[in-house]
């Protein structure tokens, strides 16, 4: 295919998957409802309720604004060979390829970064802030991107090295082996996240001997779940928001509760909450889910080795010669509709699991409990309770509130 014919596919896509992602945005914009019925009432008074609305809009149109920026350097990247002319005046100081992918995605997450970064303080600065969400100091805002930038030159640069290493000395079979590295770093993340990586960003301290701990180990008992994990994290040195979140298999699993969770919950709701967490390890929605990511990346790796090595797609993206850079790029571009397909199994897949992890927890705790927390944790987030069925297909990894609660209720479940 003619180098132009895949810029023209290339340009096409990234035109259709923006319009598409706008017009969701516009749709659950406009789906919001002002009127709320006496079951919502009863939790979600009216004031508080108006004010949700206020912030997805608020959000909704800040996000619009962002993506169109995004959207168009990334346009004109793309029609004015930015990334080839990139990749020809790197070569001109660096011979290694492996030395050059790193350099050149380096400067491109630099770059897109420090675009970025207005936007990122504006939305948690000035959004965040005027909802009563931001609890994130600037000094903090600042530590967590270089952080960030020390995680991606530790973890990314040599699994890029790793890539380009086995593309060039085995060719096309590379996928093969670079899978079974995915696969070992997926399991190695999974297993010390919160040991290694988290503790970068935020403070993990044991739940200390309490009521709560009590009860949380009773439960644990009852169900016949070893937990010897529970840990607490200071969320709130960064947002009102609250959450928990179960990690690691085998002896390195944890329960992970976030301060803010501890601090507006009772005990039976907090109970409950852990007893959701432990039916995604019951219901083995860990495992599978770990399987699925691997076979997902395996995937991946296989479309990519049949179209690593195709010059026209360098050429596409107006470089002089065949790079693999620049054939990562107009392949995560090309790739973009299937793994929006696969993204949207593993989104509808995830819901289901939240239903079945709520139904665990109604079954084995209290349903009621539950609801109460959902609702808890519904009305300080100012979640949006009516989301448009087309976003949520999309975009929702958890099924909405109200879907949840009408499930808990008659232990049905929907998609």
């Amino acid at each position: 295919m003619h180098p132009k014919v895949i810029l023209y596919i290339i340009v096409g896509i990234a035109i259709l998957s923006y319009l598409f992602d706008q017009l969701l945005d516009y749709i659950n914009l406009k789906a919001q409802r002002t009127d709320i019925p006496d079951e919502i009432a009863a939790f979600y008074d009216r004031t508080r309720y108006l004010k949700s609305l206020e912030y997805h809009r608020d959000l909704t149109n800040f996000s619009f604004i962002s993506s169109a920026f995004s959207f168009i350097a990334s346009i004109l990247m793309l029609s004015f060979g930015g990334f080839g002319w990139l990749d020809v005046f790197l070569r001109q100081y660096i011979e290694g390829d492996i030395v050059l992918a790193l350099a050149f995605f380096g400067s491109l997450l630099l770059a897109s970064d420090i675009l970025s970064t207005p936007f990122q303080l504006y939305g948690t600065f000035v959004i965040e802030e005027r909802y009563g969400f931001n609890k994130t100091a600037l000094k903090t805002f600042f530590a967590d991107k270089i952080k960030g930038y020390f995680l991606a030159a530790l973890i990314g640069g040599p699994l890029l090295s790793l890539l380009i290493f086995l593309i060039q000395s085995i060719g096309p079979s590379f996928w093969i082996w670079f899978s079974l590295i995915a696969a070992g770093f997926i399991l190695f993340m999974n297993m010390f996240y919160t040991s290694l990586i988290l503790p970068l960003f935020n403070k993990l301290t044991p739940l200390p001997d309490s009521e709560l701990k009590n009860a949380i180990v009773d439960f644990s008992r009852k169900v016949n779940f070893p937990l010897d994990n529970i840990f607490v994290i200071d969320g709130s040195k960064r947002s009102s928001k609250a959450n928990a979140f179960f990690s690691g298999i085998g002896k390195k699993k944890k329960i992970v509760l976030y301060d803010t969770l501890i601090q507006k919950h009772t005990q039976e709701e907090l109970v409950a909450v852990l007893a959701h967490e432990v039916g995604h390890f019951k219901k083995k929605h860990i495992v599978v889910g770990l399987v699925l990511s691997i076979l997902q990346v395996t995937f991946t790796l296989f479309i990519l080795s049949l179209m690593i090595s195709n010059e026209n797609l360098s050429l596409a993206l107006g470089g002089n010669q065949l790079s693999i850079p620049l054939n990562l790029i107009a392949f995560t571009i090309l790739f973009a509709p299937i793994s929006g397909v696969t993204g949207l199994f593993m989104a509808m897949y995830s819901r289901r699991n939240e239903y079945e992890a709520d139904a665990y927890a109604r079954e084995t705790f209290s349903g009621t409990a539950l609801a109460s927390a959902l609702k808890t944790l519904s009305v300080d987030s100012l979640s949006n309770l009516y989301p448009h069925p087309w976003y949520v297909f999309f975009h929702y990894s958890h099924p909405p509130l109200l879907r949840r609660l009408a499930a808990l209720v008659d232990g049905g479940h929907h998609t």
